[in-house]
């Protein structure tokens, strides 16, 4: 009697696993198979399940990447979904109360330094997070705020960027040149939220996928809360309308108006 165990059915002669304890058991089949014969067996299985699977692969990794306009790509279902439908942290930073305090690790001026809210007391703060280093549509942003920083820096503001990366990739990507995908000599401190937890506190981080929304907070020199701007992930933000934002919430600060739709200075108040 033979010691090898009982073949599959018909349709599953190539069955894999069938094959390799038959291996084990010294034969292959109904009867004993050389070990020789049953190797190349299990090879030519395993040949034509790499062959069958090999489609189904392709159109999965085809699935996993969504491309948007400007040429941003996204891994996974997830991308598809609204805001909604991710999974956010509930969110410590609320308007017109004190902003949640961070501090980290930042690349500033190409080195790295320790970073913290309470640096910027007195002055006002644009903070604002990007999804993740070396991508399409995050140096777009970060290099118009860092190329316009005298703009804020002549009314009493600076901006900070923000990502979950570590402060050794933020480093990799200024000294990247700008022609090659990277950002080039920054204005603007790159700080790393590599603990999620700056990124949790303000309530943009994406659990499912491991980084941020693209959130930005003006904080006042007051350090409370005074605007958030929330975007999905293929849109970037305006920094004309930063700078806007800025000047409308300093002019109520100073004159104690109320300014209407599309207030720019000069215009009139309520």
């Amino acid at each position: 009697p033979s010691s090898s165990p009982p073949p599959p059915p018909l349709a599953r002669r190539g069955d894999v696993q069938w094959l390799a304890r038959a291996m084990e058991a010294g034969g292959a089949g109904r009867g004993p198979v050389p070990r020789a014969a049953a190797a190349l067996l299990l090879a030519a299985a395993l040949e034509a399940r790499r062959a069958a699977e090999e489609p189904a692969g392709a159109a999965a990794r085809d699935e996993q990447c969504h491309y948007y306009a400007g040429g941003q790509v996204y891994p996974g279902e997830a991308a598809r979904l609204p805001v909604s439908d991710h999974s956010l942290h509930l969110s410590q930073a609320k308007i017109s109360k004190p902003a949640p305090y961070w501090e980290g690790t930042a690349v500033i001026n190409g080195e790295f330094k320790e970073l913290k809210l309470t640096d910027y007391e007195g002055k006002y703060l644009v903070f604002f997070f990007y999804p993740l280093d070396f991508t399409f549509v995050c140096p777009t942003e970060i290099i118009a705020f860092s190329d316009r920083i005298e703009e804020f820096r002549a009314i009493n503001t600076e901006v900070v960027a923000c990502s979950v990366d570590s402060k050794f990739t933020h480093l990799a990507w200024i000294n990247t040149p700008r022609k090659q995908g990277g950002l080039g000599p920054m204005k603007i401190p790159l700080l790393s939220d590599l603990t999620h937890q700056i990124s949790k506190d303000y309530g943009v981080y994406l659990e499912d996928q491991g980084h941020t929304l693209r959130g930005l907070f003006i904080i006042d020199n007051k350090r409370i809360l005074r605007q958030i701007t929330m975007n999905d992930l293929p849109v970037g933000r305006s920094v004309d309308e930063t700078l806007r934002l800025v000047q409308a919430f300093q002019y109520t600060d100073k004159h104690g108006e109320v300014c209407p739709a599309g207030w720019k200075p000069g215009s009139e108040t309520v």
